[in-house]
């Protein structure tokens, strides 16, 4: 998979791309990154790439003309262009599994007041990570590339994704480690049990117990198993 971030501060992803997983994933050619200056492609003497709305109004909008040009200068059959704005797509875990499987991503970061209406005429869809405004869609960037890049192939283990928060529709169950007692703080003794049957329902229950206390609003939206409508009955009467 190849992803190529067009930003005005591409200096932002150096970081994000020399550490942890990233790093690895990039080493293993699992993944390829690349970070496009937006500014390169300008074509104003001032080196400019925004100016002032039509019609008035406080700040500045990026222009046409460089975006465009960076769109175009990577963009190929393969490609889907992504527009980072609080006005997109909300990034979902299942979206994340969606755009694994795509080839080549193109992360457009907005700055100032947003995009030249015109320029969504070359995009393939809008995402936001959340209700709120950033100043730039540099960490939007990083966060979509993050949960998209460690679900590529090969990138980690399947088993230490599948269990993920949300993955499942779910909350992820708790996890222990060593040691089995610290300052009083037990290990639960199912855990230590060997008994892989009564792990996997202690775990199911765990995280049904913690989606229902946390966020409620997934289990609406859930269609249950006889299984695990039988434990969030028992949570429900151990909770009374």
């Amino acid at each position: 998979m190849k992803i190529t971030i067009i930003s005005l501060f591409p200096e932002m992803f150096t970081g994000f791309m020399e550490t942890s997983i990233i790093k690895k994933a990039i080493l293993k050619e699992h993944v390829s990154l690349e970070v496009i200056d937006m500014r390169s492609f300008t074509e104003d003497k001032h080196n400019r790439v925004d100016d002032y709305p039509y019609g008035g109004g406080a700040g500045l909008v990026l222009m046409c003309q460089p975006v465009i040009d960076a769109i175009e200068s990577v963009k190929t059959e393969e490609s889907k262009v992504i527009m980072m704005t609080p006005q997109g797509q909300t990034l979902k875990q299942s979206l994340a599994y969606d755009l694994s499987q795509e080839k080549h991503l193109i992360l457009l970061c907005g700055h100032y007041e947003g995009f030249d209406e015109r320029i969504r005429s070359y995009v393939d869809m809008e995402m936001s990570i959340g209700d709120y405004v950033l100043t730039g869609g540099e960490l939007a960037a990083m966060v979509i590339s993050d949960a998209v890049i460690r679900l590529v192939e090969g990138v980690i283990t399947q088993e230490s994704h599948e269990d993920d928060s949300f993955s499942n529709g779910l909350l992820e169950y708790p996890h222990y480690t060593r040691p089995q007692n610290y300052r009083g703080m037990e290990v639960p003794e199912v855990l230590t049990s060997g008994h892989h049957a009564n792990v996997r329902m202690f775990r199911l229950k765990e995280s049904l117990r913690k989606t229902l206390r946390v966020r409620p609003d997934l289990l609406k939206g859930r269609v249950l198993s006889k299984e695990e409508l039988v434990l969030l009955d028992e949570i429900r009467s151990e909770n009374e």
